[in-house]
């Protein structure tokens, strides 16, 4: 795991194009207050790529219920049976932080310069890493995160870490982009090209995912108001993937998930087939299954001490080029699903749900339209939670691979999917995890880490 981040920090400070991955120079080296925010940019992208596409997917993936660990080796079923500790995944963790130390000093002097473009660009991804973050272990640092003056950050409350995200969404979204001075983002800007129309929608999309996770909270007015005002103001939301593409087949340059678990640092068979995605796709007759998976057979959740040869079992059929996805079109079209059904009288919802629908089974040049016509049709006539259990379902199929987490987090928010099963080996008498625990990195070198919680301890929106 640690090669692969600092392979996918060490990024040029030049580019002679857009996909180029040069990986000889490693922007840590160079001094932060005078390097050029293209220098520093493209390395906070590509450290988030690599924290959020390794551990964190594999960790979500196994939580979603995606895949289990496979019979025949042992690399994953500390995740499997839900009995992570403060020794496991340390590096994801300071992976993250380090990706966003280069993140949050772009935001940093982009503010000082009043380049508000690369403002935009630094606090929409400081809040896209910081969701994670928070909903994966609930108190973060964050306002005094990655500061050098500070040595032992404090931790902010979930609750904190939410208001703060939003706070600085706005901010940058109330700048004047044609009033930017400065540099201007281009191939550095690994995710759009420098396209500040889709940096303006994927922060309007932050926002909302922001607003929709507290909808089954204590804050939930907070999350009312804030959707009920984005939507008549008629905000723009993203309409494209805001995705990392420039990957390469070839070792250290390859996506990270594929790269951590595939052919490269580990064995490329460790993940395999869920019965519980199985069963949704092969109930359906959803031609998905043959994208996500190879031949073979399901293995139950946490069944890794079956005996079954593993041949049997299929393995996850990941790939070298395969784009990290920070929020996929697909993502964006089910949070307005939601929206719409929630504050906007159902108005435009099952427009937006089939064009989600649409959108993922496109991304593997399959066509929706028999399933949308029947087995996935949305159900205008229905309850709320039926509409719901449809978007968060859908939503959890799409989120396939790198993305699991989200399916990880909204079963927590809504409980949908309700396939979901408890690991056959699992170790919580019965519980299904809620979160990671602090890593014994943070603990040992900051004495305000929190109290640790069980994994079985709801965050503070669930």
């Amino acid at each position: 795991m640690k090669k692969l981040i600092i392979s996918l920090l060490t990024i040029s400070a030049t580019f002679t194009a857009c996909t180029d991955l040069d990986i000889n120079r490693d922007p840590d080296l160079l001094d932060p207050n005078k390097a050029p925010l293209s220098a520093q940019l493209p390395a906070g992208i590509s450290g988030l790529a690599g924290g959020e596409g390794a551990s964190l997917a594999i960790i979500g993936g196994m939580w979603s219920q995606y895949w289990t660990q496979s019979n025949a080796a042992n690399q994953y079923k500390d995740i499997d049976n839900y009995s992570i500790g403060t020794s496991d995944y340390n590096f994801a963790w300071d992976a993250m932080y380090d990706a966003l130390g280069d993140i949050r000093n772009v935001r940093r002097r982009a503010a000082n310069e009043g380049n508000w473009k690369y403002y935009l660009i630094a606090t929409t991804m400081e809040a896209q890493a910081s969701q994670i973050l928070t909903d994966y272990y609930g108190s973060i640092p964050y306002k005094e995160a990655n500061n050098k003056e500070i040595l032992a950050p404090a931790f902010n409350t979930g609750e904190e870490v939410y208001t703060y995200m939003i706070e600085d969404l706005n901010d940058a979204l109330s700048k004047d982009l044609s009033q930017s001075v400065g540099e201007i983002p281009g191939a550095d800007d690994f995710i759009f090209g420098g396209n500040m129309t889709n940096w303006t929608k994927f922060a309007n999309t932050m926002k909302l995912k922001i607003y929709m996770r507290q909808t089954n909270s204590s804050r939930a007015a907070i999350a009312n108001a804030g959707i009920t005002q984005m939507l008549a103001d008629g905000v723009q939301f993203l309409d494209v993937d805001a995705a990392m593409t420039q990957f390469a087949d070839a070792i250290n340059q390859s996506n990270p998930l594929f790269e951590y678990n595939n052919r490269r640092l580990n064995v490329a068979t460790n993940l395999r087939m869920s019965r519980t995605m199985f069963t949704q796709l092969d109930d359906n007759a959803d031609a998905r299954r043959s994208k996500y998976y190879l031949a073979g057979n399901a293995l139950a959740q946490g069944d890794y001490a079956n005996p079954v040869g593993a041949g049997t079992i299929a393995v996850v059929d990941l790939h070298a080029t395969t784009p990290v996805l920070f929020m996929s079109k697909e993502e964006s079209l089910f949070l307005q699903a939601e929206a719409m059904e929630r504050y906007n009288a159902g108005v435009g919802a099952q427009a937006a749900y089939n064009a989600a629908v649409t959108a993922n089974f496109a991304r593997y040049s399959l066509s929706a339209a028999t399933l949308l016509a029947g087995a996935y049709a949305y159900p205008a006539a229905g309850t709320f939670d039926q509409k719901l259990e449809a978007i968060i379902t859908q939503k959890w199929i799409a989120s396939f691979p790198g993305n699991g987490f989200e399916g990880f987090f909204e079963h927590n928010r809504t409980g949908y999917p309700t396939s979901f099963t408890y690991a056959v080996n699992g170790t919580t008498a019965g519980q299904f995890p809620r979160r990671i625990v602090y890593p014994l990195s943070e603990r040992n070198a900051n004495p305000n880490a929190p109290t640790l919680q069980p994994i079985t301890s709801p965050v503070w929106w669930d």
